[in-house]
Parts: C-alpha cells; sequence; structure tokens
C-alpha cells in the first residue's frame, strides 16, 4: 500500500482541520495504507517566515514529501483562500515537491461561501507543484466537525459520508496507481 503524508495547514491547535485530517488517517490506516501526520503549525515560526529553506525542521518536512507516495493537505478556508501558514510551507518546498504523487485537497470553513476555494486557490498551485493526479478534493464546514465526549472526533452523518467517498476515491486511486507502476514480469525467451 502507499506511503501518505497527511498535512494540517491550519494554524490553531484547536483545529478543526487537523481533526478532520486525523480522522481520515485513520480511515487510511485501516486500509493498510502508511499514514504520517504533518501539523504545519509546529514548525518553527522563524524558519517558515524567514525563508530558512535549511532549517533542520525545514529539510525534515521536505523529506516527508519526497517520500510520500501520496498526500492529503487540510487547510481552513481564512480570506477565500487556504492558509498563510500551508502557504508559507509550499512556498519552502521544491518546486516540484509534488511530483508524480496522487494528492486529495481538503478545506474546512464556517460558510459553504468557500465551497470553491479549494478549486480556484489550492489546486493550482497544487498542480503547479507536479501532482500527477489531484482527487477530487471536499469541502466540510466547521460546525460538522465536533469534540465527542469521550475526546474523540465526530462528524456530522452527511458530511461523513461524503468524506468516506472522497477517502475512499483517493484511496483506489493510489490502488490504480500502484498496479499502473509494477513492472510485468518478462516470459523467458527461448
Amino acid at each position: 500500500m502507499a506511503t501518505i503524508l497527511s498535512v494540517s495547514g491550519s494554524p490553531s491547535a484547536t483545529s478543526r482541520t487537523a481533526r478532520l485530517l486525523r480522522h481520515l488517517d485513520d480511515r487510511l490506516r485501516r486500509q493498510g495504507h502508511e499514514v504520517t501526520p504533518l501539523d504545519v503549525r509546529t514548525l518553527p515560526a522563524e524558519a517558515l517566515l524567514g525563508a530558512d529553506f535549511r532549517h533542520p525542521a525545514i529539510t525534515g518536512a521536505t523529506a516527508l514529501f519526497e517520500q510520500a507516495d501520496a498526500v492529503v493537505i487540510g487547510t481552513p478556508v481564512y480570506k477565500a483562500a487556504y492558509s498563510g501558514l500551508l502557504k508559507s510551507l509550499l512556498d519552502l518546498l521544491p518546486q516540484y515537491a509534488l511530483a508524480g504523487k496522487t494528492v486529495l485537497p481538503l478545506a474546512t470553513g464556517g460558510s459553504t461561501a468557500h465551497v470553491l476555494a479549494i478549486d480556484y486557490a489550492l489546486r493550482p498551485v497544487l498542480s503547479s507543484m507536479g501532482a500527477a493526479h489531484i482527487v477530487q478534493g471536499w469541502f466540510t464546514l466547521d460546525k460538522d466537525v465536533t469534540v465527542a465526549a469521550d475526546g474523540t472526533t465526530a462528524v456530522a452523518p452527511a458530511a461523513a459520508e461524503a468524506l468516506a467517498r472522497v477517502t475512499d476515491d483517493f484511496s483506489a486511486a493510489l490502488d490504480i496507481r500502484a498496479r499502473a507502476t509494477r513492472t510485468p514480469a518478462l516470459a523467458p525467451t527461448g
């Protein structure tokens, strides 16, 4: 199965975006994928804002992108676009950091007025970074992601169903890509 990097571009420690990603990470793990979470907010601000490409935390994040077969990128929508924190990281990655990778873009926000932010703000950047395949993304309303009494993430039923569908489509795309890249054994000649 695939190695997946799951990136949260939210600056908040109590982020619905990060909660939603970790919820989807669990589904992907149950499907047999290896998932590594990356919360951009944990990277040093001075390295991100100072464009310190050589900072160990930035080189470490870059290595995670290099090692991944696929990437899930989640962001809250601010001012009708993806977060500035996510942009700070994307700006420090190599131009083609997503080359050959399948990408699932996700966004959260307070209003359906921002539902197209994935397509007009995030998708073009992911494409310019060389993503081989950007699957259908999904926008989830903040109110549909809550914390249950036991501390787990609860997703409203309609949102959970839609997210399961896009996550499963992403996983299926990874399986198809893996089969397509396998080299068939050559028959002996003679």
